[in-house]
């Protein structure tokens, strides 16, 4: 799979993996900052291309007063600094067809489509207008087959750069597990591929309304990826996941990863 290139992404060994790393939802400027320059310390250390991402807003919500942003211009504008400052790529979410423009207008790199949107012709229609990489979250309820059909979408609107997801299946009510033969199933519809390392330990509709999740799987789930190749890894990181103000539960501590990437490193040389 040939690797990601994206304009702000410094060089690096073109036979490692990528990352998406940062917290769930932009909660403020300087946690941002925080996150970014610990993680972008780490990837450069380590020769990793890091994406920075966020959500400016959290449109899937369990709860009516569960927190959903700061403000979508306020969110994007932090976003945008971010790319500034850091000279990083960034990747965010789009829920309807009218945010790609504004998203792409703040320069986002990357527009994110959410598993549970991957189905919505005219939200991938418009990403796909945009110019920008798309990135494309597989649905809880589809097999990794299906997804070729929501690439094709992108394509037919003339983009071919498309990144596909697996953040997990539904099984039963209150847990998400991860085929690991879907990742080469999606490879070979041409694309990259990602493991979304923390959302597919989530544990949803619980009756608190409040999405739990295990971390504690993590690295498991993160080693099993890259051990079967996946071409990067997205995954939500944040000072104090208690205090996280969105899908705490299941986050990475951002002082655990460092570790984490040493212990991946030799899995990916060991299957080059």
């Amino acid at each position: 799979m040939e690797a990601l290139e994206l304009p702000l992404l410094k060089s690096y060994d073109q036979d490692n993996f990528f990352i998406l790393a940062g917290p769930c939802v932009v909660e403020g400027k300087d946690i941002c900052r925080q996150i970014a320059s610990t993680v972008a310390e780490i990837a450069d250390k380590y020769s990793i291309p890091y994406v920075f991402k966020a959500s400016y807003r959290k449109a899937n919500r369990s709860r009516v007063d569960s927190f959903t942003g700061i403000g979508d211009e306020a969110g994007l504008e932090i976003l945008q600094g971010i790319k500034e400052e850091f000279h990083l790529p960034i990747i965010t979410d789009i829920h309807n067809p009218e945010e790609a423009a504004l998203a792409a207008s703040y320069g986002v790199d990357i527009l994110q489509i959410p598993a549970f949107l991957c189905r919505q012709t005219e939200l991938l229609e418009a990403a796909a207008k945009t110019g920008k990489y798309v990135n494309i979250k597989k649905g809880q309820f589809l097999a990794p087959d299906s997804m070729k059909f929501a690439a094709q979408k992108v394509e037919h609107f003339g983009n071919s750069n498309i990144i596909l997801t697996d953040r997990g299946t539904q099984f039963g009510y209150s847990d998400l597990i991860i085929d690991f033969r879907g990742i080469p199933t999606m490879q070979s519809f041409g694309y990259p591929v990602v493991v979304d390392i923390t959302h597919s330990l989530q544990e949803p509709n619980q009756s608190s309304g409040v999405t739990g999740g295990r971390p504690e799987m993590i690295s498991t789930i993160a080693k099993a990826s890259i051990a079967v190749g996946a071409d990067g890894l997205f995954l939500e990181t944040h000072p104090d996941p208690s205090q996280a103000k969105s899908d705490g539960a299941n986050m990475l501590r951002l002082d655990l990863l460092e570790n984490l990437i040493k212990t991946l490193l030799p899995i990916r040389q060991a299957i080059l």
